[in-house]
């Protein structure tokens, strides 16, 4: 794979950078590798301060971050802005409270002596990144395991490598040890042949179902922990006693989001039949508000998408879907300039048999369905291959929790937008992974919970269970 940037407004090529050598690939692991036996001997807390440092150079380049990945991948400037704080946020809170986390946990126990779990480091760690938040994939995943004591390799996505190089040269100039992460411009035989290696104990990606598979086949059979998030098709249940106003009020922002390349943006909107019309008409005129543009405007409302490429891909799915019966209830038209931008679309009458029922649209469209009742949304929200995220919109919290418990996904969210935020969990089920990042139980991800029982002195004798050999 050619690792380029292509500014996706202008489509220029603006660099392209050579793949990773034979020697460059046995450098990082040697050097990760020695790093992690460094740190076995240092305290957690010992890595605060810099992991403090790297937030702080986050907030100082906070503008020049943003606009290399808006030339990347063509978010607007104020989303890349708003994601650099985010990843400050996360290093901050790690750095916070990632000694207190890590620190042993004690067991009440029959055994003889003093029992706990002590969380330890486990080895250097293969990072595969996606494109669409080119500094907050990595993060989640970064700033947990430099706390624990995990080393990194990273694989960026190929049209990203200007963040990947950015993020890495932040950490490098905060102090952080060489082999903290390593950003190595690979392909995927070469992310293969690093997870086979014995140095490696573990691998994050996010990214596709294709793309997942391919790693975790890959991490499974050399025995390596893993972790996948592999997108969602979440659903945004309008609920009939729901304010319709503040419902499409949120509906629009979450569908339209970095360009609608998101995955936990609501991309099925299950509405009550009740207010389906409203709720529709009331979506088209926000969606109809949108203005195209270079990303770096402040007045621009709709960015292009990331690639000529992911273009086309949606395009060929809504092709698709309308030619399974869908229909266009807004937008599918050229829009006139010549960066990737794909026209806010609304597809309804999307039934089980259209070949777009189970895929998941990563761009500007929205699916909407009418339902009849309460229990056929959660059966429809429910009726998906993936299971990242969602959200419930009702007249009241308790309304909309009852129903949110009753929705097969990672993470729900009521009458509120999806938020991601270091304290809080971020992961799914079902056909989009397994495994947590962010918050305590992503610090945990790659740690080795480890039992110690520490005795004074023998006592065979002791009459609780005596010894017990397995």
């Amino acid at each position: 794979m050619a690792y380029q940037t292509i500014n996706p407004y202008t489509n220029e090529v603006v660099k392209t950078y050579d793949n990773a050598t034979t020697d460059q690939i046995e450098q990082a692991l040697t050097t990760g590798d020695a790093l992690y036996h460094q740190w076995r001997h240092e305290p957690v807390s010992s890595r605060a301060a810099s992991l403090h440092k790297i937030a702080a150079l986050l907030r100082e380049h906070k503008d020049e971050l943003a606009k290399i990945a808006t030339i990347d991948m063509g978010k607007l400037l104020s989303e890349s802005q708003g994601e650099v704080e985010l990843c400050a946020m996360i290093a901050d809170y790690y750095a916070d409270h990632g000694a207190e986390l890590l620190a042993p946990t004690p067991i009440s126990t029959q055994a003889t002596g003093d029992a706990e779990i002590e969380k330890q480091a486990t080895g250097v760690l293969m990072l595969v990144e996606p494109w669409n938040f080119p500094y907050y994939q990595i993060m989640r995943v970064f700033a947990p395991n430099y706390m624990v004591g995990n080393p990194m390799i990273l694989k960026h996505a190929s049209n990203t490598p200007g963040s990947a190089a950015a993020f890495a040269k932040i950490v490098e100039e905060a102090g952080a040890p060489a082999g903290s992460l390593t950003n190595l411009f690979l392909n995927y035989d070469q992310v293969s042949d690093i997870i086979a290696d014995p140095r490696i104990q573990g691998v994050a990606l996010t990214g596709s179902k294709r793309g997942g598979q391919a790693v975790a086949k890959s991490a499974g059979a050399n025995l390596k922990k893993s972790s996948m998030e592999l997108g969602g098709s979440d659903a945004f249940v309008v609920l009939a006693d729901a304010d319709i106003d503040e419902a499409v009020n949120l509906a629009w922002r979450v569908r339209l989001y970095n360009a609608g390349q998101v995955c936990t943006s609501s991309k099925r909107f299950i509405v009550a039949a009740d207010v389906y019309d409203d709720f529709l008409a009331k979506l088209k005129e926000r969606f109809a508000k949108l203005v195209p543009g270079d990303p770096m405007d402040p007045q621009t409302t709709l960015a292009p998408m990331n690639s000529k490429r992911a273009k086309e891909k949606l395009q060929d799915q809504v092709d698709r879907a309308i030619a399974g019966g869908a229909t266009v209830a807004y937008g599918n038209e050229p829009i006139d300039l010549p960066g990737q931008f794909f026209q806010p679309t609304i597809l309804t009458d999307i039934d089980q048999d259209n070949p777009l029922f189970y895929e998941e649209m990563f761009g500007p469209v929205a699916q909407v369905f009418k339902v009849d009742s309460e229990q056929a949304a959660i059966d429809l929200a429910n009726n998906s291959e993936l299971g990242l995220g969602g959200i419930v919109f009702a007249g009241t919290a308790a309304h909309g929790k009852a129903v949110a418990q009753q929705i097969e996904t990672g993470m729900v969210f009521v009458n509120t937008f999806l938020s991601s935020l270091p304290e809080l969990p971020f992961g799914g089920v079902k056909g989009s992974g397994y495994g947590r990042e962010l918050s305590s139980l992503g610090l945990m991800a790659f740690v080795n919970e480890k039992l110690v029982v520490t005795a004074q002195k023998p006592d065979y004798d002791n009459g609780a269970g005596g010894l017990v050999v397995l």
